[in-house]
């Protein structure tokens, strides 16, 4: 299994070693044994950059490996990975927005149950729980803004492959993704709408 640094440390340059190079419609697919990259999934988009020379176009998670297609081959062993810092950084702050937003969610009685963070499209899915209270974008919008303002620090717990991401003293999520370090990271948060559908809530959210 790809050794996922990024579950542990925010480096966007490291040395890694190149397990595989494989030509692949057009591109070549390349497995390492540690990577910075973080892969499409777990409603974030996949990181892109550089491994050497060669340009990182997409990465996904394949079986028990993080696959990197690249425009040109690489040679097995010790090369740089750099990952593309802005497409990153506004992908974790798009994250980090919406755990605030499920938490949010959460204190007034309703459930995350499915997420979106992807630039012009971020939305977090509720169900009600058993005390859901009505719930406008107002008091949503609010909340956030207090905890961005209140520049929680992250904390994550990593147990075997599992981990979790918080900030402060809200609940923790179990996720995969990048997060910022404190939530004034974040910068401002705007909730676009609500929509109830079926019993579900949709909430679409972007950053400003």
């Amino acid at each position: 299994m790809t050794e996922r640094l990024f579950f542990t440390h925010d480096h966007l340059i490291a040395d890694v070693e190149v397990l595989e190079c494989t030509p692949r419609e057009q591109q070549f697919a390349v497995v390492l044994h540690s990577t910075p990259f973080h892969p499409q999934g777990g409603g974030q988009p996949f990181d892109t950059g550089w491994l050497g020379d060669s340009r990182v176009l997409k990465v996904v998670q394949e079986a028990e490996h993080i696959v990197h297609y690249v425009d040109q081959p690489l040679e097995l062993g010790i090369t740089q990975a750099r990952v593309d810092a802005e497409r990153r950084v506004l992908h974790t702050r798009l994250h980090s927005a919406g755990h605030l937003i499920g938490n949010a969610g959460e204190n007034l009685g309703w459930m995350p149950i499915k997420a979106h963070h992807w630039p012009g499209e971020g939305k977090i899915t509720f169900i009600p729980g058993e005390s859901a209270h009505a719930i406008d974008a107002g008091a949503l919008q609010q909340q956030v803004n207090q905890w961005i303002n209140a520049d929680l620090p992250r904390h994550m717990l990593l147990e075997g492959d599992t981990r979790a991401v918080g900030f402060g003293e809200l609940p923790v999520y179990a996720c995969g993704g990048t997060h910022v370090q404190t939530l004034g990271q974040v910068g401002q948060v705007k909730i676009l709408s609500l929509s109830e559908k079926k019993g579900t809530l949709s909430v679409r959210y972007t950053l400003d």
